[in-house]
């Protein structure tokens, strides 16, 4: 068994900071889940590499050469401003208005 990296009290801790709602069952997989993913993370942390190996983007080396050219942002105005502006379930001054999410200061 993989030594357990996130135990009960920080796991409750994180599904009140992300705000989510899970019956016991749920969240006894979900903790199970993250943990093994955390120890997949360590076994692969433990793998000793070369210091001199090159960074590399699915096998191949990450070189200038070997990396497309970023594509150039370009504004397209929408055709059907209206029709998207219809399915917005509130709107005011030609805006779409959304609810307040709740949140805490993170100190």
């Amino acid at each position: 068994m993989t030594q357990e990296l996130i135990t009960p009290e920080l796991f409750t801790h994180l599904v009140r900071l992300a705000a989510l709602a899970l019956d016991g069952e749920e969240a006894q997989y979900l903790r199970r889940e993250l943990n093994n993913q955390l120890g997949a993370i360590r076994e692969l942390e433990a793998v000793s590499l070369d210091k001199n190996l090159p960074v590399t983007s699915y096998g191949v080396p990450y070189t200038e050469e070997s990396t497309p050219a970023l594509r150039e942002d370009r504004w397209q105005p929408y055709e059907n401003v209206a029709g998207i502006m219809r399915q917005a379930p509130q709107l005011e001054d030609g805006c779409i208005v959304v609810p307040d999410i709740p949140h805490e200061s993170l100190e």
